[in-house]
């Protein structure tokens, strides 16, 4: 992982949370609760949950596991998974975390039903690593689900792009102290691979018998969805 991204994330890790929620307008909740939904996830699942920052997509998954699963989240930046355990504490979820790089997981092969991860492939340095290290651990038939942005069209796609080039970094930046954060996070999510062309990027990591994209937001965001082959 890049020293400088995880720098980054280490220095805007205390108002993280109170950021994402001003700038999405909380439809990042909703996001996530689709995430899961498109998982397939069930009672008794093992899920891990990579670049999990903060947590919140490893307690929604709890939810849906529930007592008899068990969910791991993990990130590589020590400062933003502190902030996880204590959540799950208030939520009364017991949900492990550990820090750990998406791109070389100390896992065992087929150890989860379910590895996820939200708006943090872009940010590795590698993604096809990332897709075939997140396979590897999961079950055959098991599913890998990433949760990341897209570059809208169609009548959202001009104020999506003024609000990203212009508002998020003023609002992050004012909050956090660290503008070149918030510029970076859109200008990463503008380059990345999207929709379509995402899921070419699952076909060439060769470890998926079937995958599947769902719109959310008009194209602001993407759920994928790998079946393990």
């Amino acid at each position: 992982m890049s020293e400088k991204v995880r720098t980054m994330f280490a220095d805007i890790a205390d108002d993280y949370d109170r950021i994402n929620g001003i700038l999405s307008f909380g439809v990042h909740n909703a996001w996530r609760k689709k995430t899961v939904l498109e998982s397939g996830a069930k009672p008794g699942d093992r899920v891990l949950d990579c670049a999990t920052g903060t947590g919140d997509l490893a307690l929604e998954f709890k939810k849906t596991v529930g007592h008899e699963g068990y969910v791991l989240g993990t990130d590589f930046c020590k400062e933003m998974i502190e902030h996880a355990p204590g959540k799950a504490d208030k939520q009364q979820m017991v949900v492990d975390f550990e820090v750990a790089d998406a791109m070389d997981l100390p896992y065992e092969d087929n150890s989860f039903t379910i590895a996820s991860i939200a708006f943090g492939i872009r940010n590795v340095d590698d993604p096809l690593v990332c897709l075939k290290e997140m396979a590897r651990v999961v079950k055959p038939g098991g599913r890998v689900v990433v949760l990341e942005f897209g570059q809208p069209k169609g009548v959202v796609r001009l104020p999506f792009q003024f609000y990203s080039k212009h508002v998020m970094p003023t609002i992050g930046g004012l909050i956090s102290g660290n503008r070149d954060a918030y510029t970076y996070l859109p200008e990463t999510s503008a380059k990345f691979p999207a929709g379509d062309k995402f899921l070419e990027l699952m076909d060439e990591a060769g470890v998926f018998s079937e995958r599947r994209a769902e719109s959310l937001t008009g194209g602001i965001a993407y759920v994928y969805i790998g079946t393990v082959a």
